[in-house]
């Protein structure tokens, strides 16, 4: 069938005919695609915004010796262009901000390496018990039922295992910047 009668036949509602209409040209709007815009990223952009195109402005189509293919190419040089041009522009805005200052990690104020050293001091069920309770805030009942034990054997291994580490790791002292007067 030609590009005109599965044209037709895919306006009619036949979705079929517009998939060889696609799987016959998208090769070919790909190719010249990746000569118009930086990355093959925005290559796959122009061509999913060719066919959509082609599907919305169904009745605007244009065949030339039976074929969509002109059409397609030059919408998709269009689409390329836009795509070129709003690239740009945001770009541009960009550069036009103010650069921010760099904030902080606050991950490094504190040498962590005392507290993983305590932490690998405990034994592995008072490990998991701390994981799964203090970091990934499980109530002792869930945690109780994740390591099939029961919620009394979870708080005591919890309460051993919080004594065990506020006795290895050094607590971080914390001094405040006062406030000066002007």
């Amino acid at each position: 069938m030609s590009d005109e009668e599965d044209w037709s036949a895919a306006v009619a509602g036949d979705g079929e005919a517009f998939g060889r209409i696609y799987d016959r040209h998208r090769d070919r709007v790909t190719r010249h695609s990746l000569r118009l815009v930086p990355t093959p990223a925005d290559a796959d952009d122009v061509v999913a915004i060719t066919f959509m195109e082609s599907w919305r402005r169904r009745d605007q189509v244009r065949f030339v010796d039976n074929s969509v293919l002109p059409w397609l190419l030059v919408t998709a040089t269009n689409a390329a262009r836009n795509l070129s041009r709003s690239a740009r522009r945001y770009h541009a805005l960009l550069a036009r901000l103010p650069a921010t200052e760099p904030a902080p990690d606050h991950a490094e104020r504190f040498d962590d390496n005392d507290a993983i050293a305590a932490l690998r001091t405990l034994s592995a069920a008072d490990q998991r018990v701390v994981a799964l309770c203090v970091l990934e805030g499980l109530s002792e009942r869930e945690a109780a039922a994740a390591l099939g034990v029961p919620p009394g054997t979870v708080k005591s291994r919890l309460s051993r295992a919080k004594r065990r580490l506020a006795e290895r790791v050094p607590r971080p002292s914390f001094t405040l910047k006062e406030e000066t007067e002007s």
